[in-house]
């Protein structure tokens, strides 16, 4: 599977986020500038959390927010906020993240492959560590193999 093309606005380095539900919002607003979603995607991504548990924070440092497929995902997207300061989700292994990749699918289908195709690329450890450091958008393009719009 390839990943949708991330652009700019869905990529925010160095953010400020008060606590983990701070976090998924920051990565909801980056889905929604670039298109991906409506604002109400933020508010099932935190529910989704809410209701399972931290089970999003899929590696050490790293949360993947999500949400199903629905009426609120305009078409696939990701987006990828780094924290200035890590903040703790309540896992007992992996926290504190601070890197949040939001996902956005529109079927079912989408959403296992593209959580497939993300786990593949987090399989390197430090992956993770060089994405917290990323300086510019094209730094975080580059690690995650994903190309800008019009690319």
């Amino acid at each position: 599977m390839t990943f949708p093309p991330l652009a700019d606005a869905g990529i925010m380095l160095g953010a400020h986020a008060t606590d983990w539900r701070d976090a998924v919002r920051l990565a909801g607003r980056a889905l929604r500038l670039s298109g991906s979603t409506r604002a109400e995607y933020s508010d099932r991504m935190i529910a989704v959390i809410e209701e399972f548990g931290a089970y999003v924070v899929v590696a050490p440092g790293l949360a993947l927010a999500h949400a199903r497929p629905g009426p609120d995902v305009r078409r696939e997207g990701l987006s990828v906020v780094t924290l200035a300061e890590p903040v703790a989700f309540g896992h007992p292994h992996n926290d504190p993240v601070r890197v949040v990749v939001g996902l956005a699918v529109s079927n079912a289908e989408e959403h296992v492959a593209s959580v497939a195709s993300l786990a593949n690329v987090f399989n390197d450890g430090a992956t993770v560590a060089r994405l917290a450091r990323a300086t510019s958008a094209d730094d975080v393009r580059g690690l995650l193999g994903i190309d800008a719009p019009g690319a």
